[in-house]
């Protein structure tokens, strides 16, 4: 088991590059599924979700080439479908929740896909109710194996329809859109996701020949084609890491440049961090976070405490909530945090309240946050990453707070964030990585 040992107190200053986006990465790296031709994709996190997924795809045939650290050419031209039925590639992709998005492409493509009930975060239910109900619309059969908890899914040929999504779930918009490119007729998806790592998905996609229209709103126009094509693409910055920068600059930050954020591209994100009171300026494309000897919750206009929840883009994505949380432990003013999406990512709370935060959690989906204007300081402590956001929340926390603290788990930091501590001490932060 790796853990952190994080002497806190030592100010952030410089300038740091966020890696490229996780989920964008998982999309994409799986759309390459959907041709025998090579596809390129550039900016790859080099982060365990990822390179988990890309091991799996070697498991399966893809022919995997690093052409730079960040840089991967894939071919799917002699797949070995057999091997999907194996109980080996069931309990790998058991263990991770981006093998879900390998279901669409094969389905288009070889009319079958025989996958685990996916891994990944336990942040409370994630359910696959979307994906397969759109399968289902398209045409396919699925049984889930609960001998084996294993969903089989097959279909002769898969044809275009009209589907209303009864939720905007962006894993199953995407699987949902990879599965009708290549679909008899047109397909229409309404109420579907419209993140930028959907909108980059489609662009790759048109790229290799789909013709897919609608991009950037919730109705989706899907006009199958027979084959696609190679293409190339590059992956978006990752929105939740340049998030993440933001609330560590705020709390224990003497000046620090996040650079090349693609700002048009991260929605409500720094009007959010604005909104609990931090300082933010733009310069081209970077977000410069000067130091924040003290921050104010905003108010509603009424004066009513302010509420920050997530929804679906362009509302505030839920990946952020517990940073925010954690930034306003030392903000002046009070924040009731809503997290509506996942009814067990709040509960790392408790972690913080032992460190000294004044936090009430009210139930699992609302925590109501008292900052301390920075006149108390957090303890540090031991404590251990339950899922990817709520580690590098506590990352933040242990930063600010005065003494050593250990975060166990770290596994789970090292899903999201490409070689994190190193970044982080290149900025004049103290944390080291131990094996026991």
């Amino acid at each position: 088991m790796e853990s952190f040992i994080i002497e806190g107190g030592h100010p952030l200053k410089g300038t740091i590059t966020p890696q490229g986006a996780k989920n964008e990465a998982l999309e994409v790296i799986c759309a390459s599924l959907l041709t025998s031709d090579p596809v390129r994709i550039k900016n790859i996190p080099d982060i365990l979700d990822v390179n988990n997924l890309i091991k799996l795809l070697v498991d399966i045939g893809v022919k995997v080439t690093q052409n730079t650290r960040q840089d991967y050419t894939f071919q799917a031209n002699h797949l070995n479908l057999d091997y999907l039925e194996s109980q080996d590639f069931v309990s790998k992709c058991s263990k991770l929740r981006g093998s879900v998005m390998m279901i669409g492409p094969l389905l288009g493509r070889f009319g079958k896909a025989t996958i685990a009930k996916p891994g990944g975060d336990k942040i409370g239910r994630r359910r696959l109710d979307i994906h397969f109900l759109g399968f289902k619309a398209l045409g396919a059969n699925f049984v889930y194996d609960e001998g084996r908890n294993i969903f089989e899914i097959q279909a002769q040929k898969l044809k275009g329809t009209y589907m209303l999504l009864n939720e905007a779930s962006v894993t199953g918009t995407a699987n949902i859109i990879m599965a009708a490119v290549l679909a008899e007729g047109t397909t229409t998806i309404y109420n579907a996701a419209c993140e930028p790592y959907i909108q980059q998905l489609c662009h790759l996609l048109n790229a290799m020949g789909a013709n897919i229209s609608g991009i950037a709103s919730n109705l989706l126009t899907i006009v199958g084609v027979k084959t696609l094509h190679k293409a190339s693409h590059h992956i978006l910055p990752d929105m939740i890491e340049i998030g993440s920068f933001i609330g560590m600059a705020a709390m224990v930050g003497e000046g620090v440049r996040i650079k090349n954020v693609s700002l048009h591209n991260l929605g409500v994100i720094p009007d959010t961090f604005l909104r609990i009171g931090i300082k933010i300026n733009v310069e081209d494309d970077d977000i410069v976070i000067p130091q924040q000897r003290h921050y104010a919750v905003d108010t509603f206009l009424d004066g009513t405490i302010l509420t920050l929840s997530d929804a679906p883009w362009p509302g505030l994505t839920p990946d952020l909530l517990s940073v925010l949380l954690v930034v306003a432990t030392q903000a002046r003013g009070t924040v009731l945090i809503h997290q509506k999406m996942f009814e067990s990512r709040l509960f790392f709370v408790d972690k913080l309240i032992d460190m000294g935060a004044q936090i009430i959690l009210c139930d699992p989906h609302r925590a109501v946050v008292v900052g301390h204007d920075r006149k108390k300081q957090l303890r540090a402590g031991r404590m251990a990453s339950p899922d990817i956001r709520a580690g590098i929340a506590l990352l933040i926390a242990a930063m600010n707070a005065k003494g050593v603290s250990r975060i166990d788990n770290i596994e789970q930091i090292d899903r999201g964030y490409q070689n994190i501590e190193q970044r982080l001490n290149d900025l004049g932060a103290k944390i080291t990585r131990v094996v026991e």
